[in-house]
C-alpha cells in the first residue's frame, strides 16, 4: 500500500461543489483534526460539523487492468467517499478502518479526485451517540490513509491464532474477480529476524495447522513476534504479525501460557491536547512506552473504542496485554443503531484479531443496561470470527445478565475508608466464570496535579487499596484503574473547565503521585517518590503526619540536616507496608517528624534500600533556585508515511530536581527552523508542569525549540528532521 496522507484540502463547510474540485480550501496533511482546540473549557460543538476533504492524484503508469482501493484507518464519524464524483460508500463507525474500491471510477491517463464528506456531529444514528458521553469525540481523518493497487485476484484477509504454543492455525480468505479459482496458497512462518522456520501449502478458506516446534511463546517479559506470509500463486502476497500464546480467563483469574498473571492496568483515551485524536504513529508508540516503562503496567484497556493499530502494534512489541472494546458509553439506541453496534464488533475483530497483545474482546456497550437479544448476538459474532479469545463487556451493574466469558465490573465502591473492592460473590451470579475490575477510582476522587499534597497522596493510596483488596480472595483476574491521563470531556462530567482530572498523569503525560504507585510495582528500574514535599507551611502547626514512600525497595532510610550540620544525620529506617498483597506496598512513614521554626529549612534525605544496597535517593526541602526541565519524546523526527510529532514535557523544579507543585507560571515556547508548534506559544504550568508539541512541515532539516520562564535559564532543544 502507498501512503496517501499529503496534499489534501479541507473545508469546514461541505458543499456539493467541493467534490467537483470547486471552491477554496485549506491545505492539510493527515492525520488531521477538523479544529485544533484549547486545553481547557473545550466546547464540543466546535468540532461538530459536516466538513469535507479532497485530494487530486494520478495512478502509476501501467496500472490498467488492476484493482484500486482507498483505505482510511479512521474517520470521525460518518464518512461518505467519492472518487471522480462517483459515490462509493458511507462508513458509519469513527474508530475502525474501512476500504473503498474505486476500480470502475478510476482515470488511468489523467487526474483523479477523491472527496470525503465527513459528519463529525454527535449523530444519534450511530454508536457511541444518542445521549451524553464522558469523553470528547473529535472529528477528522485522524488516522492515516492509503492507496492500495492490487491484481484482480487478491488476498483479502489472513487470520492466525495459536491453539497451542507450537501450532499456528491459519485461515486465508481470497477476493477473486478474474473468474479463476485458486487451489492453494503458500504459507511461511518467519522468525523475528525474517528467517523462514516453516513453509507449507494450504487451501484457501480452510483452517491450516502449521507445527512450529521450538518457537518462543509471547509473554510480557519476552514478547516474541512472528510473521505469517501468505502467497497466492505469484499474484499477491500478504504478511501479518502474530505471537504464539494462550490467553485464558478461569474462575480464579487470568492465565497466559498456563501461568497465572494479575492484570495490573489502566484505561486509556487516545486523545492529546489541542489535536484531539489526530496524532501520528510516534505518539501512539510513546503512549505504549509510557504505560510499560514509566508506569510499569502489564495491561491496558482501550476505553471506549478500538484504538490505533500503531498503539496496538507497540503493545505487541512491548508485551502489554490489551482489553479492547466496541465504541459506546451507556446508551443503547434503536434497531439500526444496534445493527451498527454488531457491525462494529465484526470490524473490530476482523481488523485486530492477529495482535498477540489483545487478550479480551469487549462486546457490550460500556456501562449499558442488559439487552440479552443484542448481546447474545455480539457474543456469537465474536466467537465465530475469533475462536481463540474470550469475551467480556464492561458493567456498572451487579448481578447483570452474563452472556460473555468474563464479568467485567466497574467497581467504584471504594470511598477511602472502606474495603477497596467487592468480592466476586457479591457482584456476579456465575462464580464459575472469570471476574475483573474494568474501572476503579476515577470520578470518585478527581485529583489535579496542583491539588494539595494530601489529596495527591490520597489518590495514590486509593489506587493502592483497590489493587491490594482485589487480590484478597484470589479470584479477581485484574484491575484496570481509571485512568492513565487527564482528558477533556463534556461539561456534565468534568470540572468547571470541562476537564476530567481522573488520570494518574495529566493531559501532557506528566506524572502525579499515583503514577509512582504504579511505577513502583515493577522491578526493572528503581523507583522512589515521596508523597509530601516536606515543606513546613503545608502542615497544620508544622507537624508532619503520615507520609508515604512509593518504592519497589525493601525499606526506606531517612536522614536529616539543617544549616548547622555539615552532613545528614541518620534518623531511622522505615519498612511499614500497609498494603502487603501488591508486589510493592507504599511504605508508611508515620514516625513523628518535627520542624524547627525560625531557622533555615530542614533538608531530608530518603534512601531506597533493596537487598542492603541503596538503589535510589530523594532529597527534599531547602528548595534552592527554580529551574526549567524538559523531557522530549524524541529529538529525531522522521517523516515516513505521515508527518511526525514530538511531545515535550516541561517541569519547574527546585534545587533538588523536585517538581514545584504550587508554582503556576507562564511558560513560553519559541520554534525556529523546519517544524512548527502545535497549540499556543504561551501556556501556564499547572502543578509546576505543562507541555507542548512540535510537528514536521514536510522538509528535512533541523528545528530549535526554546522554552522560557521569567527568572529561569532558557532550555533549548534541537530536533533533527528526516524524510523517508
Amino acid at each position: 500500500m502507498f501512503a496517501f496522507n499529503d496534499n489534501w484540502e479541507f473545508t469546514r463547510e461541505w458543499k456539493e461543489a467541493f467534490l467537483r474540485g470547486e471552491g477554496e480550501a485549506e491545505a492539510v496533511r493527515l492525520p488531521h483534526t477538523v479544529r485544533e482546540l484549547p486545553l481547557h473549557a473545550i466546547d464540543n460543538k466546535d468540532y461538530q460539523m459536516i466538513s469535507g476533504y479532497r485530494k487530486h492524484f494520478r495512478l502509476p503508469e501501467g496500472s490498467e487492468g488492476r484493482r484500486f482501493f482507498l483505505q482510511f484507518d479512521a474517520a470521525g464519524h460518518i464518512a461518505t467517499v467519492y472518487v471522480n464524483g462517483k459515490e462509493l460508500l458511507t462508513n458509519r463507525c469513527g474508530y475502525t478502518a474501512f476500504r473503498a474500491e474505486f476500480t470502475d471510477a478510476a482515470v488511468f491517463d489523467g487526474d483523479n479526485l477523491v472527496a470525503v464528506k465527513l459528519d463529525s456531529t454527535e449523530n444519534p444514528a450511530i454508536p457511541p451517540f444518542g445521549f451524553v458521553i464522558d469523553y470528547l469525540t473529535y472529528g477528522g481523518l485522524y488516522r492515516p490513509a492509503w492507496l492500495d493497487i492490487t491484481e484482480k485476484d487478491r488476498i483479502d484477509d489472513v487470520f492466525v491464532y495459536t491453539p497451542d504454543l507450537e501450532t499456528a492455525c491459519v485461515r486465508v480468505s481470497l477476493d477473486l474477480s478474474s473468474g479463476e479459482s485458486a487451489e492453494e496458497v503458500i504459507l511461511t512462518v518467519l522468525d523475528e529476524n525474517g528467517n523462514a522456520i516453516t513453509q507449507i501449502t494450504g487451501k484457501p478458506e480452510e483452517d491450516v495447522m502449521i507445527k512450529c516446534p521450538g518457537v518462543t511463546p509471547w509473554c510480557p517479559e519476552d514478547p516474541a513476534i512472528y510473521t505469517l506470509r501468505a502467497e497466492l500463486q505469484g499474484k499477491d502476497t500478504r504478511e501479518v504479525h502474530f505471537g504464539f500464546r494462550a490467553a485464558e480467563f478461569r474462575s480464579d483469574g487470568f492465565y497466559l501460557n498456563g501461568r497465572k498473571i494479575f492484570l495490573r492496568g489502566l484505561n486509556r483515551h487516545q486523545s492529546w491536547p489541542y489535536v484531539g485524536y489526530a496524532a501520528p504513529a510516534s505518539m501512539q508508540i510513546e503512549d505504549a512506552r509510557i504505560a510499560k516503562v514509566e508506569l510499569g503496567l502489564n495491561a491496558i484497556r482501550t476505553s471506549h473504542y478500538p484504538q490505533s493499530q500503531d498503539f496496538i502494534d507497540a503493545c505487541d512489541r512491548l508485551g502489554l496485554m490489551v482489553f479492547t472494546e466496541i465504541p459506546g458509553w451507556q446508551h443503547l439506541g434503536g434497531p439500526e443503531w444496534k445493527d451498527q453496534a454488531k457491525e462494529n464488533v465484526r470490524e473490530m475483530i476482523l481488523q485486530y484479531r492477529n495482535h498477540p497483545s489483545i487478550i479480551l474482546w469487549g462486546v457490550r456497550i460500556n456501562e449499558s443496561l442488559d439487552d440479552d437479544e443484542l448481546y447474545k448476538e455480539t457474543n456469537r459474532i465474536a466467537h465465530e470470527l475469533d475462536p481463540s479469545r474470550m469475551t467480556s463487556g464492561v458493567r456498572y451493574l451487579e448481578h447483570s445478565s452474563l452472556l460473555e466469558d468474563v464479568y467485567a465490573f466497574n467497581d467504584f465502591t471504594h470511598t477511602g475508608d472502606n474495603r477497596g473492592a467487592k468480592p466476586k460473590s457479591e457482584v456476579s451470579n456465575d462464580q464459575s466464570k472469570a471476574f475483573l475490575i474494568s474501572e476503579h477510582n476515577g470520578h470518585m476522587f478527581p485529583t489535579k496535579s496542583f491539588d494539595t499534597w494530601e489529596r495527591r497522596q490520597e489518590q495514590a493510596l486509593r489506587h493502592a487499596r483497590v489493587l491490594n483488596d482485589s487480590t484478597i480472595d484470589g479470584e479477581h483476574a485484574g484491575c484496570f484503574g481509571w485512568c492513565m491521563f487527564d482528558y477533556p470531556t463534556h461539561r456534565d462530567f468534568g470540572s468547571g473547565d470541562r476537564m476530567c482530572y481522573h488520570g494518574v498523569m495529566d493531559a501532557f503525560r506528566n506524572p502525579k503521585p499515583a503514577a509512582a504507585l504504579y511505577a513502583s510495582q515493577q522491578d526493572e528500574r528503581p523507583v522512589l517518590e515521596i508523597s509530601s514535599s516536606m515543606d513546613i507551611g503545608d502542615y497544620p502547626g508544622g507537624q508532619i503526619g503520615t507520609i508515604y514512600a512509593f518504592t519497589n525497595a525493601d525499606q526506606v532510610r531517612l536522614s536529616w540536616k539543617d544549616s548547622s550540620m555539615e552532613d545528614f544525620r541518620f534518623l531511622w529506617t522505615c519498612e511499614n507496608k500497609p498494603y502487603g498483597l501488591i508486589p510493592h506496598s507504599p511504605i508508611a512513614i508515620d514516625d513523628p517528624i518535627t520542624h524547627t521554626w525560625g531557622g533555615e529549612a530542614s533538608v531530608w534525605k530518603f534512601e531506597a534500600v533493596k537487598d542492603g544496597d541503596v538503589k535510589a535517593i530523594k532529597i527534599l526541602g531547602g528548595n534552592g533556585p527554580m529551574k526549567l526541565e524538559t523531557i522530549a519524546s524524541s529529538l529525531l523526527l522522521e517523516e515516513k508515511d505521515t508527518w511526525d510529532m514530538a511531545a515535550v514535557r516541561v517541569r519547574i523544579t527546585d534545587g533538588y530536581d523536585n517538581v514545584c507543585p504550587y508554582v503556576q507560571l507562564p511558560i513560553r515556547f519559541e520554534i525556529e527552523g523546519d517544524a512548527e508548534l502545535i497549540g499556543p506559544d504561551i501556556v501556564t504550568a499547572e502543578g509546576g508542569m505543562c507541555g507542548t508539541y512540535i510537528r514536521t512541515v514536510g522538509r528535512e532539516g533541523r528545528a530549535l525549540l526554546t522554552v522560557k520562564c521569567n527568572g529561569m535559564d532558557d532550555v533549548r532543544l534541537t530536533f533533527d528532521i528526516k524524510k523517508k
